[in-house]
């Protein structure tokens, strides 16, 4: 994939490439999520790449959690554009993006069959819906979170890269000690939804609303699928909130976080919002959330040989290093 290297993605992807092909003549709608935020600069281009969709049927529900920099006059003018579509704005928590990606989720139509968490300076491939919903669509009526990898871009969209392509089976295991998606590559089913909206209740400060999403789905018994065709170009400028996760840079970024106590902060507040979730969550993730928050408490042998034999896992060898690491400064 090095030969993306510093190009600039075809506007066109066949559909009928993919492996997951969507044949029902009725297609269902997907509700996008999209949290905006002072997002007026590259808004337009993720706009259009939704009207640009091969899976026609979705609606849209804006999120404003800014000032006004003309974003919401952009939305407003995509929407007289496109007069058929169901597109509306409404007002932010002003609680950061997390808080306003679960605001999302709690107004997402009631009878959406499909939901896709939407960052407002992204774009799109035009075949992204119609290959998350065919992934979604075998699963039937279990909770199901779709996700995947993206295409690293500068401010321009140039393609840098591509997000680390992972090999090991999402679980809950996994989700209680790493994120493996962005939530801009999301896509969930209805019972996704449902399950969603109910953990977010009430629920406490987290870090991510895509970490948390990872484990609640999974915690609850659901199924992630991790799709290794990026979908995605995911914009990288000096406004982002969260940057790629590639890199020696990236990697230096983790550790400090690790060390400066980050790590352990995010960890007290996913226990937290799990343990808020905890009637949805079956016996085995209830075990290895409550191992996991005694493990954290231990003295540093008996909290590695606990690690050891607890089944968390990560997906790569640094990884797994970062982790032990973690553990035996009591930053886990």
């Amino acid at each position: 994939m090095r030969s993306h290297k510093g190009c600039v993605l075809p506007g066109t992807i066949a559909v009928k490439s993919y492996p997951f092909v969507y044949q029902d003549q009725r297609p269902a709608e997907v509700a996008i999520l999209l949290g905006l935020c002072n997002g007026a600069q590259y808004l337009r281009a993720q706009l259009a790449s939704l009207a640009a969709q091969s899976h026609g049927a979705w609606s849209l529900l804006v999120s404003d959690d800014g000032k006004d920099d003309g974003s919401v006059g952009i939305i407003r003018d995509f929407a007289l554009g496109h007069p058929a579509r169901s597109i509306r704005i409404v007002a932010g928590p002003q609680a950061g993006f997390s808080r306003n990606f679960l605001g999302l989720l709690e107004r997402c139509p009631d009878k959406a069959p499909f939901a896709a968490f939407c960052d407002q300076d992204d774009v799109w491939l035009p075949g992204k819906l119609t290959r998350a919903i065919a992934a979604l669509a075998p699963v039937g009526d279990a909770p199901a979170l779709y996700c995947g990898r993206t295409f690293i871009t500068d401010a321009g969209l140039r393609i840098n890269g591509l997000s680390p392509r992972f090999g090991r089976p999402p679980g809950f295991a996994n989700a209680l000690v790493q994120s493996i998606a962005g939530g801009n590559t999301m896509v969930l089913n209805r019972a996704a939804i449902v399950l969603l909206r109910r953990a977010a209740a009430g629920v406490g400060p987290v870090p991510s609303h895509d970490w948390w999403a990872y484990q609640i789905v999974t915690g609850a018994g659901g199924r992630v699928i991790y799709d290794a065709m990026p979908m995605v170009l995911y914009r990288q400028h000096a406004g982002n909130l969260v940057g790629a996760n590639t890199g020696c840079g990236a990697r230096a970024a983790r550790l400090r976080r690790l060390l400066s106590g980050d790590m352990a902060r995010w960890s007290d507040q996913n226990i937290a919002a799990l343990h808020h979730a905890w009637p949805l969550l079956t016996p085995q993730a209830q075990g290895d959330l409550a191992g996991f928050a005694q493990i954290r408490k231990r003295p540093v042998l008996t909290r590695l040989g606990r690690l050891a034999g607890s089944g968390l896992y990560r997906q790569t060898g640094a990884g797994t290093g970062a982790l032990w690491l973690a553990s035996a400064l009591g930053r886990l």
